[in-house]
């Protein structure tokens, strides 16, 4: 049995355009081999229901960098330990609550002097425009509840900033377009937490996991084989990860190719 964790934007997703239809080939053989596909994103719940609908996707999901898992109904034959119920959801939680991390990026933004453009001060048009997002998606990405993405304002300072966040206990790291405050978790926690529930169906399951940005390096050491998508980053990722290959393409064309290559017909 394989599992496959994907990031979304700049992967599965186009990171300019947020295209995923040069994947379908690979998504296709995907769904006839019965092989779960992990969303493991950076986004919001909403941001994620709304991209699974539009893949037809079904499976468990892993939202804001590992703040939460999110298992639909069906997904085991058994109740998922730990879960909480969040409507039709069981929900394993990791993250801080938000208005925690708010305060705390408030607080390093302060006491750095190093200022900073958090999610929470933009409005939906605000959020549309820096992210190249529709309205309705920008609204969606909103809608946050473990993870505030932020851009840095005075890179002279950035490192000041990130210190004061590290010394309130706090985690930061960075995706493809902004810096993310987040509580004690991250992708890999969450990989591993969906990957022995699967491993009590299938003990010999191998993991696949693909991601462009230093937010999964994580996810991407934790899996079995791993693909780092081209990008700014992706030489700083494969210092991270040495096992990890290199996907021969940017965005869904490469997430495709490295799919087809790993799961044959």
């Amino acid at each position: 049995m394989v599992l496959v964790f994907t990031d979304l934007d700049g992967t599965l997703l186009d990171h300019e355009t947020y295209v995923f239809e040069p994947a379908l080939p690979a998504l296709e053989r995907l769904a006839v081999r019965g092989v779960p596909l992990i969303f493991c994103t950076s986004k919001t719940r909403a941001e994620t229901e709304y991209w699974r609908a539009r893949t037809g996707n079904r499976w468990p999901f892993v939202v804001e960098n590992g703040g939460a898992v999110y298992v639909p109904p069906g997904s085991f034959p058994f109740p998922v330990p730990g879960a909480v119920r969040r409507g039709e959801y069981e929900v394993l939680e990791f993250g801080t609550p938000y208005s925690q991390l708010v305060e705390a990026l408030r607080q390093a933004e302060q006491r750095s002097g190093c200022r900073v453009r958090p999610f929470h001060r933009l409005s939906a048009e605000q959020i549309a425009v820096i992210t190249g997002l529709p309205p309705p998606q920008a609204e969606l990405a909103a809608q946050r509840e473990y993870d505030e993405p932020f851009e840095i304002l005075d890179p002279q300072l950035a490192e000041q900033l990130l210190r004061e966040i590290e010394s309130q206990g706090f985690r930061w790291t960075r995706g493809g377009r902004f810096y993310h405050i987040t509580g004690n978790n991250d992708k890999a926690a969450a990989l591993r937490a969906l990957t022995a529930l699967y491993r009590r169906l299938e003990p010999a399951l191998v993991t696949i996991a693909l991601g462009d940005g230093l937010n999964d390096a994580a996810m991407l050491a934790a899996a079995d084989q791993a693909f780092v998508m081209p990008s700014a980053q992706s030489s700083r990722l494969l210092e991270m990860v040495p096992g990890a290959r290199l996907a021969p393409q940017p965005g869904p064309v490469g997430w495709a190719r490295a799919i087809l290559e790993m799961v044959p017909e």
